[in-house]
């Protein structure tokens, strides 16, 4: 056992250290963290175990005995070091049926059945996939098994019997409070009243834990007033351990669907339990897949022994975790300590109330409807799944809830999933029907209705912005759209994304979404992809800028508006970046900034002329502006590959350009920088273009420049400024960055694939 321990205390490789050493030290841990923790668990758990095992109608002995030997086998089994496990109230339902049915020795096989069905769970490695399951499901029969809990109990409370089924009991309960109430309501109500009360009082008298005050104190006052009630009743001497199951005669199929439905709710609530430990504690996570296999063994030999099933219990693992428990030691010694008493204090269980365990099971049953939970699930969209699964626990059984939550939940995400939205919108003079979203034959009957709103003869533009077309689908639309042409209308398809219309349209259609092209969205493209296909219905004379425009007052604008609204009054952008006038080049586009981020300065190959040059201020105008008003706190200077004005340095500029000629003479130290210095490198190699060489030449010698104008050279003193260079290969759509020290650049992040 202490290998175990060191092995989930201490994640790292085992240490070289003497034995002797790790041995004391897991000692300590143990008696330090784990021995207390363990006796707080063992205290919760008591009231627990008897009060399920009172529930479901099985000899309460058998609560115990499951809380001993189920237990102790999953947590030396399991994966979830903190993890406590014992009979639990979500299973209530199920086995209060089966034994009513088939006895306590058939049940008994049905718990070992489980087992070896969790056994498999665990082996095939589905752990992972059961968490999938929706939360609505879950918190649905959580509350459909609360509520069932809930309804029988009361009636125990009020001094009459559960009635078999929930339907039976609410049905019977309008009776129950109609008739005379004796002293176990009293019992009933004081044990709840401490379960409210205790958490409000003092830190130190909340050590003990709420149940065993709530029975204790229920069960001092019945006994020293003298109350005459129905208390628990044990045998004279502890049975002694042996394999009490019985395979059922005749049918097997009852008891088959027992065993799976126990499980599949004790790993559901089990893998739920470990992982919420694993949120709190942190650290390395719990393998799960381990955790089935030792749920699985535990229940196998608490079956054999004659206890009731066993789950990770979340209540006791968080008691565990919350009293300072460290180790697996923890839920050992916890199973350790009923066994003590078990063999030692089975007397004192002779004088605990039905009323107090079945009120403790009411207040128990009330929790797992959970609110929080509930309010979250409403806000998900996902209230009317919750709803019948709930409904469906408790009408019929469990296993239906489940199924008719997972057909519900089912059939909504399809519905999510394949859902678009279709709708006639006013263009000018024209008529646009904008569809989005995944249009399937589902879709079919709504687009049939928005479709014949169109007018006869308009001309119309068919905006498609979908991400999966199917046959029916297209179909509907191609119909439409031949109908609609032949009665002297016109239609003009957009198609914004994968050209699934268009590839239909050509008999080519793209049957899957995995097939689908990645298309760049047109934000980041150039007119000449996006627009390179005239639509005939266009507006006559409409520019590229035009329709470029109309699509940001379509799509960008109300996008951006908020953002916009904020920078209307000014702007406190972060960077000057000083770049090239090169139409490939966008700033934003390579730096993923946005509006106010940054202040851009773009001319003839990204110089900066020296502060002493006289022949243009605009560039010295920018930086002081920039500098000393703005007070940004990063220059940055962008060259990029195939430059036409590092081209041009290094040949002749075209006669009749005087302007330009005289522009790129700022580019004579740059030259001069070439002859006398070594090249830069990009990632370690240096570009075989001598114009690509000059740029990053060029890079360096502005920034030499910046240096010299006195606004940047008084930040710079100042520590408020930092200057950054850039490279841009345009072939490779890369970044790469300067480094000052080796004045090299490197890629900026992954480099691009």
């Amino acid at each position: 056992m202490i290998e175990i321990i060191r092995g989930e205390h201490d994640t790292g490789p085992p240490s070289r250290r003497p034995g002797g050493i790790g041995f004391g030290r897991a000692l300590r841990t143990v008696a330090r963290h784990d021995l207390p923790a363990s006796l707080v668990v063992f205290l919760v758990a008591i009231p627990l175990s008897l009060g399920i095992a009172l529930a479901v109608g099985a000899p309460l002995l058998a609560g115990l005995v499951s809380a001993v030997a189920g237990g102790l086998v999953a947590s030396l089994l399991g994966g979830s070091p903190l993890q406590v496990s014992g009979p639990s109230a979500a299973l209530t339902v199920v086995l209060a049926d089966t034994i009513a049915t088939y006895g306590w020795a058939v049940t008994c096989a049905v718990t070992a059945g489980a087992g070896l069905l969790q056994i498999l769970f665990g082996l095939s490695r589905v752990a992972r996939t059961a968490l999938a399951i929706s939360p609505a499901i879950v918190h649905g029969l959580l509350a459909g098994i609360g509520v069932t809990i809930v309804l029988g109990q009361l009636h125990v409370v009020l001094g009459g019997r559960a009635q078999g089924s929930a339907l039976a009991d609410l049905a019977a309960l309008p009776g129950q409070l109609a008739a005379h109430h004796d002293k176990a309501v009293l019992i009933g109500l004081l044990t709840i009243a401490v379960l409210l009360l205790w958490p409000r009082l003092p830190g130190p008298v909340r050590k003990v834990p709420a149940p065993l005050a709530a029975v204790t104190i229920a069960t001092v006052v019945s006994v020293t007033t003298g109350m005459t009630l129905p208390r628990i009743e044990m045998p004279d001497a502890l049975p002694s351990f042996g394999f009490v199951p019985q395979l059922p005669v005749g049918d097997w199929s009852g008891p088959v669907l027992a065993a799976v439905s126990v499980a599949l709710i004790a790993s559901l609530e089990s893998l739920l339990s470990a992982v919420s430990v694993d949120k709190r504690r942190g650290g390395k996570r719990s393998d799960l897949d381990r955790e089935l296999i030792g749920q699985g063994a535990g229940n196998v030999v608490s079956g054999a022994l004659g206890g009731l099933p066993v789950t990770g219990v979340i209540v006791r693992s968080m008691t565990n975790f919350e009293a300072g428990a460290r180790t697996r030691a923890s839920a050992v010694l916890h199973s350790c300590w009923i066994l003590a008493f078990c063999l030692l204090l089975t007397g004192v269980l002779r004088f605990i109330p039905l009323a107090a365990l079945a009120a403790l099971l009411v207040f128990v049953g009330a929790k797992l409807v959970n609110v929080p939970a509930l309010r979250a699930v409403r806000r998900h969209g996902d209230l009317a799944v919750y709803a019948v699964t709930l409904g469906g626990a408790v009408a019929m059984n469990l296993l239906t809830g489940v199924a008719l939550g997972m057909l519900l939940a089912l059939g909504l995400l399809v519905r999510r999933m394949v859902s678009s939205g279709v709708h006639v919108e006013p263009d000018g003079a024209r008529v646009r029907v904008v569809i989005e979203g995944a249009l399937t034959f589902l879709s079919v009957p709504r687009l049939t209705k928005v479709l014949v709103q169109v007018p006869e003869r308009a001309d119309v533009t068919l905006e498609l912005i979908v991400d999966y077309l199917d046959h029916a689908a297209f179909d509907c639309l191609r119909g439409w759209q031949q109908a609609h042409q032949r009665a002297g209308g016109s239609v003009h398809v957009d198609e914004i994304g994968h050209p699934w219309y268009e590839r239909g349209s050509a008999g080519e259609p793209t049957v899957r979404r995995g097939l689908a092209s990645r298309v760049l969205p047109r934000w980041l493209a150039p007119w000449s992809q996006w627009q390179a296909e005239h639509l005939p219905g266009q507006r006559s004379g409409e520019s590229p800028l035009g329709r470029g425009a109309s699509e940001f007052q379509r799509r960008g604008a109300p996008l951006l508006r908020e953002t916009l609204s904020g920078l209307a009054n000014g702007q406190q952008p972060h960077t000057l970046f000083i770049t090239c006038g090169d139409s490939r080049i966008v700033p934003n586009l390579i730096t993923t900034s946005g509006p106010g981020d940054l202040f851009t300065v773009r001319n003839i190959g990204n110089l900066v002329p020296p502060a002493s040059a006289e022949s243009d201020d605009s560039v010295a105008a920018a930086i002081e502006y920039a500098v000393g008003v703005l007070e940004v706190p990063e220059i940055v200077v962008c060259g990029h590959s195939s430059c036409g004005a590092m081209k041009a340095l290094l040949s002749r500029v075209p006669e009749g350009m005087t302007g330009l000629d005289g522009w790129l003479r700022h580019g004579a130290p740059t030259l001069r920088r070439q002859a006398a210095e070594r090249t830069p490198t990009l990632a370690g190699h240096r570009p075989p273009a001598e114009a690509d060489r000059l740029a990053l030449h060029n890079v360096v010698q502005q920034l030499a420049h910046l240096r010299g104008h006195p606004v940047v050279a008084a930040a710079l003193a100042q520590d408020r400024l930092t200057l950054t260079g850039m490279y841009f290969d345009v072939g490779a759509a890369q970044v790469f960055l300067l480094d000052t020290a080796t004045t090299d650049f490197a890629p900026a992040g992954v480099p691009a694939p």
